[in-house]
């Protein structure tokens, strides 16, 4: 097992890390913006090194001043937890240059699923079930009208290096293509300096439907199910559960046995996530891979009783998954997340400054993630996440009564944050009987906006 590890994050995944680190005698060491100086991550670990001023691109994103500090406090390795440089397969190449030992995969891996199109191929030979679309990057906006008349309207075009949804843009009619094409094209080349786009089938409100990975570095992969997360806003998501309620045992079983094939093939190692769209008639489509550990992993850990962190550092550091998880996995009721930001309810303005008043829920099946306190200070520099709440029940019902109850009791003051907008979704009539999409949140604020009658 490692001795020393280098959490290269902030927030509440970096306090994750720290927490599984030290429940397997491994010391930690936080790096840290100057906005982060009084963050709980920064408390908690046994080594903190400041990094470099707020902006992400001068501290958190800096390559130089993450290794440095690593070579500084002499770490054997390094945890990118999600976003920031998690997906980065220069920095996987830079850590392994540096004798450091990067918690994910190989960067080859990592720079093949990376690229959007070279990860829809890479599936489709390995029969996991995915969208027409063009096959390979689009070479013109001729190109996209052809591929266009060949799939069928209504189409997507996808920026190659993207996520979170930029360089994404649907188009309805031949009409409008080159114009979307021309505004994905830039808005790609400015977010990921590189303009290239491919093309899909666009499903009119699909389910979004994810399966959790683990691969060790013998050959042996494992999934841990999978995790519903349809309810989002501007493609980023809101809530998530486990396990989805359209997802049968029969897809869950053959989904599975296919991914672990597959990505056995391809030689992955440590944990990620498959992500997939599930259309009207409940077939599954595969759109695109994240590797590394996502920001709903505890809802995996709630139904499964397996520790995700703790299962990526056992890996790195070399053990085989029959070591690691139980001979049988399955699954133990129903979990939920809701992702409390700081942000206003309404009008979803990020909402930074001191927070005055700080209570989190507790009690049975109720877990909260999270690295604020009263008096703490959100800075803006950073994404909006400052908690994320987690509920396990016997079943949906009881999941979601936990949910509502560990809601009204968490309270946050000084600053805004979306617990009034959960609030209001676990009342609504559609979400609470499981009839909802990826265009939830449109109609449902849609509903809100009208005057009561």
């Amino acid at each position: 097992m490692f001795r020393k590890v280098l959490i290269a994050n902030r927030g509440e995944i970096a306090l994750r890390i720290i927490n599984a680190c030290r429940e397997l005698g491994i010391r930690t060491v936080a790096v840290y913006s100057e906005a982060d100086r009084n963050s709980l991550h920064v408390r908690f670990a046994d080594e903190a090194i400041c990094i470099g001023p707020p902006r992400p691109a001068e501290s958190y994103l800096s390559v130089p001043a993450v290794i440095s500090a690593a070579e500084i406090a002499d770490v054997d390795a390094i945890h990118p937890g999600y976003g920031l440089l998690s997906e980065n397969a220069n920095f996987a190449e830079v850590c392994r240059a540096s004798n450091v030992k990067f918690i994910g995969p190989p960067p080859e891996v990592t720079r093949l699923m990376g690229e959007k199109e070279k990860a829809r191929q890479t599936m489709k030979e390995a029969k996991v079930p995915i969208l027409p679309g063009s096959d390979g990057v689009l070479a013109s906006i001729e190109d996209a009208l052809e591929t266009a008349g060949h799939v069928g309207y209504p189409v997507i075009l996808k920026a190659k290096a993207g996520g979170g949804g930029r360089g994404m843009r649907i188009v309805r009619t031949a009409d409008e293509l080159p114009n979307l094409y021309h505004a994905a094209n830039t808005e790609a080349a400015n977010a990921f300096g590189n303009g290239d786009l491919y093309m899909e089938k666009f499903i009119e409100d699909p389910r979004h439907i994810e399966f959790q990975v683990l691969a060790d570095e013998h050959g042996n992969v494992a999934t841990l199910f999978e995790r519903e997360c349809s309810i989002q806003r501007r493609h980023q998501k809101l809530i998530e559960e486990a396990p989805s309620l359209k997802v049968t045992p029969k897809m869950r079983e053959e989904i599975g046995r296919t991914l672990e094939r597959c990505l056995g093939k391809i030689g992955y190692q440590n944990a990620g996530t498959v992500e997939f769209l599930m259309d009207a008639s409940g077939h599954l489509y595969f759109i695109e891979m994240n590797t590394r550990i996502q920001v709903e992993h505890p809802i995996t850990e709630a139904i499964t009783g397996v520790d995700l962190v703790k299962a990526q550092l056992r890996i790195a550091a070399g053990d085989r998954l029959s070591d690691i998880l139980p001979k049988k996995i399955e699954i133990r009721g129903h979990s939920i997340e809701c992702r409390i930001n700081a942000e206003h309810p309404e009008k979803f303005t990020p909402s930074a400054g001191k927070i005055t008043a700080f209570n989190v829920p507790g009690g049975n099946g109720v877990r909260v993630d999270t690295v604020q306190y009263a008096e703490g200070v959100v800075p803006p520099f950073y994404d909006s996440l400052i908690a994320k709440l987690i509920v396990h029940g016997v079943d949906r019902a009881e999941a979601i009564a936990k949910m509502e109850r560990a809601l009204s009791q968490f309270i946050v003051q000084g600053i805004d944050t979306s617990i009034p907008l959960h609030q209001r979704i676990f009342q609504d009539a559609d979400f609470r009987e499981g009839k909802f999409d990826t265009g939830f949140m449109e109609r449902f604020l849609a509903r809100s906006a009208e005057p009561a009658e």
